[in-house]
């Protein structure tokens, strides 16, 4: 597997609680939420959307896709993170 593409199929069974946890360890900070919108923001102005109504909910793949690329997260960081085994 590519390192410039994490692999997402890995990640659909992931909850969001753990993806939340993950973004929190990196340094993202919840900042505003609208909706089932949550808003997180990193100190190096990486802003990240998460839509959800419960924490243990599962995200679609697309949605995954779109939240590593706007925390431009590699299958090491995902790994180091323990997202991946």
């Amino acid at each position: 597997m590519s390192q410039d593409h994490p692999p997402i199929a890995h990640l659909r069974n992931v909850s969001v609680r753990r993806i939340i946890r993950a973004l929190e360890r990196e340094g993202f900070q919840f900042t505003e939420r609208q909706g089932s919108q949550r808003v997180y923001r990193h100190p190096d102005r990486r802003r990240v959307v998460i839509h959800y109504h419960r924490p243990n909910e599962t995200l679609p793949a697309y949605v995954i896709r779109n939240l590593l690329l706007g925390t431009r997260r590699t299958e090491a960081d995902l790994r180091r993170l323990g997202l991946l085994t």
